[in-house]
């Protein structure tokens, strides 16, 4: 099972994510997660990306494919994967749209985490205290929702339109949301067992 998910910052994709990971054993391939590991190795990568993302921009396109594509081919990412944290705009999505193709794999299902604005910045504000994360300073939060809301909300259409998209209110605790994603799945996984 081939998994998006697609939400502002803040509205849980993370904490949902790594619960579907654990009960239905496919990666979590988060792309924050990725772009901060090579900053911390300090690589070449890690250091062209550093300031792209600290300064809350996005990170070329080509260079992501190519993180992913890498991604998913390896082992654990055979039998599906949940892929958090791109595409983030249209070009993007079609770019990964071709990806897919090439590797002959296609999105099961896309989730849009639904969350009012004001409800993210409390929770990024909340997890930048609690995980001492540099990346959600109150001005790069609201660069991010910006960004959100003129690049990445025209992909709920594109994927609506693809037949695939499931809307979840994430405004609600933790196991509501994953109740709510995990009926989706199961309906999923029995239409195509």
């Amino acid at each position: 099972m081939n998994v998006l998910l697609l939400g502002p910052q803040g509205s849980g994709k993370g904490t949902q994510a790594k619960r579907i990971e654990a009960d239905y054993g496919i990666p979590h391939i988060a792309t924050g997660d990725m772009l901060r590991a090579v900053m911390e190795q300090g690589t070449e990568l890690g250091k062209r990306v550093r300031p792209i993302v600290e300064s809350g921009q996005l990170v070329p396109d080509e260079l992501m494919i190519d993180l992913i594509r890498d991604r998913l081919g390896e082992v654990d990412a055979e039998g599906g994967f949940v892929l958090d944290g791109f595409p983030r705009t249209l070009p993007q999505a079609d770019a990964l749209d071709g990806m897919l193709a090439e590797i002959v794999r296609t999105l099961s299902i896309v989730f849009e985490f639904q969350l009012a604005d004001d409800v993210c910045r409390e929770r990024m504000h909340r997890r930048a205290e609690l995980e001492g994360r540099t990346d959600d300073t109150p001005e790069v939060i609201e660069r991010r929702l910006s960004l959100y809301h003129e690049q990445t909300e025209p992909l709920v259409t594109h994927y609506r339109v693809a037949g695939n998209l499931v809307g979840i209110h994430a405004d609600r605790a933790v196991d509501e949301v994953f109740a709510e994603v995990q009926e989706a799945l199961d309906q999923v996984a029995a239409r195509t067992a």
